[in-house]
């Protein structure tokens, strides 16, 4: 507290003091005044009167044995009341002066006490005043101590006060720290299982330019193998295209044929080296799913093995330079051909697949019509499987949705087979034909309509039912029923509706 805000607070002080002594002199002598009017009124009936008047007759009543004849009367009784009034009058004037003098005398006492009682107040005050000066003086020490004290006081409650609000707001921002640790905690299992199917996503795109790369590798390897071995292979490639062609001739009807001859009319040489680099293909897929779990001694020692076997072939080369020198030439002419047809043979490879698809409708509306035809058989209804003989296949390029699921369905007892895509899940129905095909929708290489269409297409598979997994959309919904889906699931759903889907699928396929 600053000397000013003192010097205020003493000035404020004494004046307050002085408002006080000023208003208890003010009320004394108002009273005193008081007390002297009521003095006055008590003396001045019994002291102004004349004596003459307490021993006035009544005036109009005569003593008994004086009283005159009527006229003397009434002139008595005019006179005497005349008389009456005059004395009234003088009285009144008395009174009326003595009262003048009295409040004439009254008001210089009142004058002179005022005067008394103001100087006496004014001495009081000054004494007062200089006496709270004093004490105020002497107690300003003390009050800035207090003061002091106060300030000490306030700025602790103050702290304390502080302190208080900090706590609080550390346990709120704790709470809040809390709750957020929670929702971090619950963003980051998110992000954690998002993260996990982008690993699996980018695990799968890194598998697919690893195979790619080894394909191509392969590939630039096969090439110099069959500038050495163009001989055999030539051989190879005539026996190869040779059982692709009767093996597609076994498999399409009469329409297909027609199409299949149409093609080898148009491109007989084309057909030739697509069956050969099918069969490459395929070869370089195996070759490179074998290269993907062998370790480096492994893959060193194949790749010395494979120096080995080019020495040999050099040194049988160099027993017939002539034929080799021939086949060198013929290797180089058909990689010329390859190069000149490879983008031909893309496109030629998506119109066969496309006429594949279309052949194995038409065979499955053939055998439909056929099955029509024919008379009805009885029906038999086979024994519902159980789980234990019921095998599923889970087709999900996330690899979190592929344990998940498979736990789920091993937790009920059903055998799982999983697909880390749509072709490994087409590779695999080839081998082994699954009960239940649980499939997504988006998946690279072959998505889940694509593997749906192959499933149905292929009589062998066509009555496999099938569960879609995907977002709930009517158009996605449609598609799939178009496509020959049984059960389309959005996401997420509950993991028992997917054991009921497959329950009510399984009783329906024995009560075919």
């Amino acid at each position: 507290m600053s000397m000013n805000e003192n010097m205020l607070l003493v000035a404020a002080a004494v004046f307050a003091v002085f408002l006080v002594v000023s208003f208890f002199i003010a009320r004394r002598s108002a009273r005193k005044r008081l007390d002297q009017r009521s003095d006055w009124r008590h003396i001045e009936p019994s002291e102004a009167r004349p004596p003459a008047d307490e021993a006035r007759p009544t005036p109009g009543v005569a003593p008994e044995e004086s009283r005159p004849e009527p006229a003397a009367q009434e002139a008595a009784a005019t006179r005497a009341a005349e008389d009456a009034a005059h004395r009234e009058s003088e009285r009144q004037a008395a009174e009326r002066q003595a009262s003048e003098a009295r409040a004439a005398e009254e008001a210089a006492q009142r004058e002179a006490q005022r005067l008394a009682a103001e100087e006496a107040a004014r001495r009081e005050s000054e004494r007062r005043a200089a006496e709270e000066a004093a004490r105020l003086a002497a107690e300003r020490q003390a009050a800035e101590e207090r003061a002091a004290e106060e300030a000490a006081r306030r700025e602790a409650q103050r702290l304390a006060t502080e302190e208080a609000a900090r706590r609080e707001s550390e346990r709120r921002a704790a709470e809040e720290a809390a709750r957020l640790a929670a929702e971090r905690q619950a963003a980051e299992q998110r992000a954690a299982e998002e993260a996990a199917q982008r690993e699996a996503q980018r695990l799968a795109a890194e598998e697919a330019a690893r195979r790619a790369s080894e394909r191509r590798a392969a590939d630039e390897a096969a090439r110099q193998a069959a500038e050495k071995r163009a001989a055999e292979e030539a051989a190879q490639r005539e026996a190869q295209r040779l059982a692709a062609a009767e093996a597609a001739r076994r498999a399409s009807e009469r329409r297909a044929a027609e199409e299949a001859a149409r093609l080898a009319a148009e491109r007989k040489a084309a057909e030739a080296r697509a069956a050969e680099e099918a069969a490459q293909r395929e070869a370089r897929r195996l070759a490179a799913e074998e290269a993907a779990r062998r370790d480096a001694a492994r893959r060193a020692e194949d790749e010395a093995a494979h120096r080995r076997a080019a020495e040999r072939q050099a040194a049988a080369e160099a027993a017939s330079r002539a034929a080799a020198r021939r086949a060198a030439d013929d290797a180089a002419q058909l990689e010329r051909e390859r190069r000149a047809v490879a983008e031909a043979l893309r496109q030629e490879e998506q119109e066969l697949r496309i006429i594949e698809q279309a052949i194995n409708r038409e065979n499955q509306r053939q055998a439909v019509e056929a099955a029509r035809r024919q008379a009805p058989a009885p029906l038999t209804h086979a024994p519902v499987k159980s789980p234990q003989q019921t095998v599923v296949m889970v087709a999900d390029d996330s690899r979190v949705v592929r344990v998940k699921t498979g736990r789920l369905l091993s937790a009920h007892d059903y055998q799982v087979l999983t697909a880390e895509d749509g072709l490994d899940a087409a590779r695999q129905i080839e081998g082994t034909v699954p009960d239940i095909l649980v499939t997504d929708v988006d998946m690279p290489g072959l998505d889940g309509f694509q593997l749906s269409r192959q499933v149905r297409a292929d009589p062998r598979t066509a009555h496999v039912p099938i569960i879609m997994v995907t977002s709930d959309n009517d158009e996605l919904r449609s598609q799939a029923a178009a496509v020959g889906v049984n059960v389309v699931l959005g996401k997420p759903y509950p993991e028992e509706l997917l054991i009921n889907h497959i329950e009510r699928l399984m009783m329906a396929q024995a009560g075919r």
